[in-house]
């Protein structure tokens, strides 16, 4: 038992390498995550970018290199990697986060880059978004402060499918800032959630006064 538990821990961190290492080199691409999937004949890897032509590369250069690296940094065996571009990027925690982070490099202030990154995940049709920023903000001492609007399951089932979560550090002067960025889809669907359809209301034809058509005859 100890052995499964060991095994599936082990490939949790090898998965979160994996998300870091393509998040740094994939950057520039606005990398949006990675889904990895184990099969007899090797690993199937799809790439989640705004930009696939920065990974697939001039004639697919890019992204025979970045699978060469996978396998010898990784021990992935054959990795064969597809990319799929991201329909609406405000929806992915991971490009959001990266934004956020671009604007405090450039010295925007934590607040105001932080609300504006909520609104644009807001507009967007998220059901839920919350950021948290930490490090020292105003202070030497660091602390967090937590930015929320709409729903978010925290726990269950709900939780784990839905939402999108990206974790990322950003090096400024005053230190190193922890930026978490959570978002619940606009098509994110709940157990609990009562769907009431109506339907239309049956039309009645009118009614016939025989004894008036009777008399007539």
């Amino acid at each position: 038992m100890m052995a499964v538990v060991t095994h599936f821990v082990d490939e949790a961190m090898k998965k979160a390498q994996i998300d870091e290492f393509l998040q740094r080199v994939l950057e520039k691409a606005g990398y949006g995550g990675v889904d990895i999937t184990k099969t007899p004949l090797g690993t199937n890897i799809v790439v989640y970018a705004m930009k696939p032509g920065l990974v697939i590369g001039r004639g697919g250069e890019t992204v025979k290199t970045l699978s060469r690296d996978l396998e010898k940094l990784f021990g992935l065996s054959d990795p064969q990697i597809s990319v799929a571009e991201l329909e609406i990027p405000e929806l992915n925690a991971f490009v959001m986060a990266s934004r956020l982070a671009s604007a405090l490099k450039q010295g925007v202030h934590f607040r105001r880059s932080a609300f504006w990154t909520l609104n644009r995940i807001t507009e967007a049709g998220a059901l839920g978004v919350e950021i948290i920023i930490s490090g020292k903000l105003r202070t030497d001492r660091a602390r967090h402060e937590k930015f929320k609007t709409g729903y978010l399951p925290k726990s269950g089932d709900p939780a784990i499918k839905n939402l999108s979560r990206a974790t990322m550090q950003v090096k400024l002067k005053p230190g190193i800032f922890g930026i978490k960025v959570t978002i619940l889809p606009p098509n994110a669907k709940f157990p609990d959630r009562v769907q009431i359809i109506t339907e239309p209301a049956e039309q009645t034809l009118p009614e016939i006064d025989t004894q008036k058509e009777e008399g007539a005859e």
